[in-house]
């Protein structure tokens, strides 16, 4: 079950996350039955969880807060996995200004935030530069699977 709650006071296309996120999760072989908590939140809440949690000042775009530590399963094993897959805290305000900074409209860029959180909360990190590559590599493959899907 994917839940979403809108605590920014600012609009957002919370129909079209949850979609994005039953599809990534899909998309990841992650039990269709898992659960998954989306959180939008104004720039002052994020402040606080980013120092908090992260022990930075200041806003940030997206945390994920792991529960059950679920992982993709591998191509070999059949069964997906299911339990609780954590918490994803966005904040639509951040969004909207770097959206521009990386050539995405705010929707695409929330989009893009929310796959880069599930990733986070399948262990996906992008501390090391190979890492950064495995996660990146497939937020972007998983954003083009959307795409096309929303254009077709």
């Amino acid at each position: 079950m994917i839940d979403l709650n809108n605590e920014s006071g600012h609009h957002a296309d919370e129909k079209g996350l949850i979609q994005l996120a039953t599809f990534a999760l899909d998309q990841l072989r992650i039990h269709p039955q898992s659960d998954l908590s989306i959180v939008l939140v104004d720039e002052a809440t994020m402040s606080e969880y980013h120092e908090r949690f992260m022990g930075l000042p200041g806003p940030t775009d997206v945390l994920s807060f792991p529960m059950d530590e679920l992982r993709a399963p591998s191509d070999d094993e059949e069964e997906a996995p299911r339990g609780l897959l954590g918490d994803i805290v966005l904040c639509p305000q951040v969004t909207e200004r770097q959206a521009a900074e990386n050539g995405r409209r705010p929707e695409e860029e929330a989009e893009y935030l929310l796959v880069h959180g599930l990733l986070h909360l399948l262990g996906h990190d992008h501390a090391e530069p190979d890492e950064k590559a495995v996660m990146f590599g497939l937020n972007d493959r998983i954003i083009a699977l959307w795409q096309s899907r929303k254009e077709g």
